[in-house]
């Protein structure tokens, strides 16, 4: 440690005495990294909300995301990803404790993780408990977006040793923002192409805050996990207006679903596609602008993402970090006639996850194999050796990350309301009510990647059918086990109190006039 210490005083001298010679300031933080002592891998952790595949590492054409597809080219690319719950506070409370909600207890926002599992112990906890600085920037466990912006939301206290809750211009300047419901920013659709720059807006505050922390751990020999949760691109997609003038509105296309279709769903299904009255068959001019402001925030994103990777380079601590970057669901841009999440369709339970390991010897490549983002929890732990609490029923995916055509399991499943789904490589099986007497749903992705073509009533699928009836009926019976050492499990815990929510768009008119408030 004495050691380490003069080493670093020598190199800042040196700096300082020489000037513009040898020692530039990035060699100097190199050389100040290379000082970090650590037997332990740290982690990054970087999650989006509300972001889809909608990613040029994922085969999206249009969306310009240069920094998460190099993130891609460096770790592994899971295709076929999916969260367990397609909805921010229960898919953020599975991931952070590797259970399925059945387990959590946990199936609406706003509730309280140590209300429904008191004695669980949480990934961010996990860290802390072996010796790690376990820091929070931003969104991890649920807030409402974007009221609670600059809160610590429904947060866990016990996962973090710090916590950092940035606050920008895309509050302040709520009330310039477009929305299909007055005064309502993040349960509709809202967007606004901002003045101003990236350090302005949460997002990118929480990239500069991220920058800092790298920059103190460089100089510490104690291992970090740092979980940085960006709040975009949910709504409202809020971005400066330069990431807006990368694409040509009206070059966008938006998906298109006959009125036939409707009525080869089950009723369930047809509710969840048709939850936002005010979000049905949006005139293509709008739509169109809607969906440019989506890619423009997720583009936003990606370039916090970069500021992000660049400093952690710069300091060399890419060397000794395992990155991670995914989100908690996906999201309809109007698949199925659908704008936002809240179904059982790919577009809504499909998540980026890309994992980023030093010893990987299999950058850049992809694997098939159904995976779920409960299955973080397990992986982290395997790759910094260590051991995974009893209560995690996640997979590790480090024998995928060793052969990228291996498989941890056959199926991923995602829970709406009440119904179940399954993912495997070729097949989604969707299956609604306690006994299915809601009505089934079969897609085959070799034919039929969209899900338009409900096949369980074909014939010629029933072995399938059969077949996966079985997977789903034991999914669903694992997934609602009450994992080893989880302690006290509460049924009914109730989501917090929600006091009346008073933004800056509420006390200001689009002039940014302050009036009264309503009543």
């Amino acid at each position: 440690m004495i050691k380490n210490i003069l080493n670093i005083k020598l190199f800042i001298v040196l700096f300082f005495i020489c000037g513009c010679s040898e020692y530039s300031k990035k060699e100097m933080r190199n050389n100040i990294a290379s000082s970090y002592k650590s037997d332990k891998f740290n982690v990054l952790l970087i999650i989006a909300d509300d972001l889809n595949c909608d990613i040029g590492a994922y085969g999206n054409q249009v969306i310009k995301t240069p920094n998460i597809d190099r993130l891609a080219k460096r770790g592994i690319l899971f295709e076929n990803a999916h969260n367990q719950y397609p909805l921010c506070g229960p898919s953020r409370a599975s991931f952070m404790t590797g259970m399925y909600t059945n387990q959590t207890k946990i199936t609406k926002n706003n509730m309280n993780l140590r209300n429904s599992v008191p004695d669980v112990i949480t990934l961010g906890q996990r860290f802390r408990q072996q010796g790690y600085q376990s820091v929070r920037i931003g969104k991890m466990f649920h807030y409402d977006n974007p009221s609670a912006i600059g809160t610590s939301g429904n947060d866990d206290i016990y996962s973090w040793d710090q916590t950092i809750n940035p606050y920008g211009r895309d509050k302040i300047e709520e009330y310039k923002i477009n929305t299909l419901k007055p005064r309502r920013y993040g349960g509709t659709l809202s967007w606004l192409a901002s003045d101003g720059k990236d350090d302005e807006q949460t997002d990118g505050i929480a990239a500069t805050e991220a920058i800092k922390k790298l920059d103190n751990f460089a100089k510490r020999e104690t291992p970090f996990f740092l979980a940085v949760g960006f709040y975009r691109p949910h709504t409202p997609f809020v971005a400066p207006k330069k990431y807006f003038d990368l694409y040509d509105q009206e070059k966008i296309e938006i998906p298109q679903v006959s009125s036939e279709y409707l009525e080869t769903l089950p009723l369930p299904a047809v509710k969840s596609i048709r939850a936002k009255k005010n979000q049905i068959d949006l005139n293509k001019e709008l739509a169109q602008e809607i969906k440019e402001a989506y890619y423009a925030t997720i583009s936003f994103v990606d370039a916090q993402v970069g500021r992000i990777l660049d400093q952690l380079e710069a300091l060399g601590l890419d060397k000794n970090t395992i990155i991670v970057f995914t989100s908690d669901h996906g999201y309809h841009m109007g698949e199925h006639g659908h704008w936002q999440k809240q179904t059982l369709f790919e577009n809504s339970t499909r998540i980026p996850l890309i994992i980023s390991a030093p010893n990987s010897e299999n950058k850049g490549q992809k694997s098939m194999s159904p995976v779920e983002l409960i299955d973080l929890y397990p992986t982290l732990m395997s790759l910094t050796n260590i051991n995974t609490p009893k209560h995690v029923v996640g997979k590790s995916l480090e024998p995928i990350m060793n052969n990228v055509n291996a498989s941890v399991r056959g199926s991923a499943l995602t829970r709406w309301r009440n119904g179940y789904s399954i993912k495997t490589k070729r097949y989604r099986l969707t299956k609604w009510g306690s006994n299915g007497e809601l009505g089934y749903e079969l897609y085959d992705h070799k034919n039929d990647k969209y899900e338009l073509i409900n096949l369980a009533n074909n014939k010629d699928y029933n072995e399938v059918m059969d077949s996966l009836k079985l997977v789903i009926d034991k999914r669903i019976s694992d997934a609602s086990i009450k994992p080893q050492s989880l302690g006290r499990q509460f049924e009914n815990a109730k989501p917090m109190y929600k006091a009346k929510n008073i933004t800056f768009g509420d006390i200001h008119d689009i002039n940014g006039e302050i009036t009264h408030l309503k009543n």
